[in-house]
């Protein structure tokens, strides 16, 4: 169970960094949908525009930029989340976006299949990098408005593809440089589009 030690341990990770339904529960459906194709197959996310608007506006901004085409997932614990959207194949951190608002109030909790934004200690400090939830990670939840107690903000989950996500989480890793638990055989996000119900069938058929 990830207990006050682990959490620190997280977030001195995400600080070298510096950056819920069918299959996950949590927020409101109808928002915009994305499809991630990733060398271990596809993963399509609904994202909680209406809950996290700056967020999620961020994100599609990256989305339709063609940023995370080509990315990686550097970071990947079993039993807790997988971790992408900042570092290319060679483990080079890509320039971003300046960082955002932390949306983390927005009642939404990570729980499994759930993204959220990955980010320093800083509370406003995220930008790409975002994580998918494996567990439910009820320590990473908003509390309070303090910089420990302020969590990693929700903004969509995975509506279909979560057994590519657990393939993922059982990857093996190793350390790469300063960089841990990355995955000994890279996992390539290899695009992100913003997809329609029918756009997305159609594709899944052919």
């Amino acid at each position: 169970m990830w207990g006050v030690k682990q959490f620190a341990i997280f977030s001195v990770v995400l600080l070298v960094n510096l950056p819920g339904c069918a299959e996950a529960g949590g927020g409101a459906a109808g928002g915009p949908v994305v499809l991630m194709a990733t060398s271990q197959g596809e993963v399509k996310i609904e994202l909680f525009e209406k809950e996290a608007p700056e967020t999620v506006k961020n994100f599609l901004a990256y989305v339709n930029d063609s940023f995370y085409d080509g990315t990686i997932f550097h970071r990947v614990i079993p039993g807790f989340m997988i971790q992408g959207g900042g570092f290319t194949e060679a483990m080079q951190q890509k320039p971003t976006k300046p960082a955002i608002k932390n949306e983390a109030a927005n009642g939404l909790t990570n729980d499994t299949g759930t993204l959220a934004m990955a980010r320093t200690n800083v509370v406003d400090s995220a930008t790409s990098q975002f994580f998918i939830n494996v567990n439910d990670n009820d320590f990473l939840n908003h509390k309070d408005t303090s910089m420990q107690g302020f969590g990693y903000c929700v903004f969509g989950r995975v509506i279909e593809g979560m057994d590519v996500v657990s393939a993922i989480e059982q990857v093996q890793t190793g350390r790469k440089g300063m960089h841990a638990d990355v995955p000994q055989e890279p996992i390539i996000i290899q695009s992100m589009k913003v997809v329609s119900e029918a756009q997305y069938g159609a594709e899944s058929e052919s």
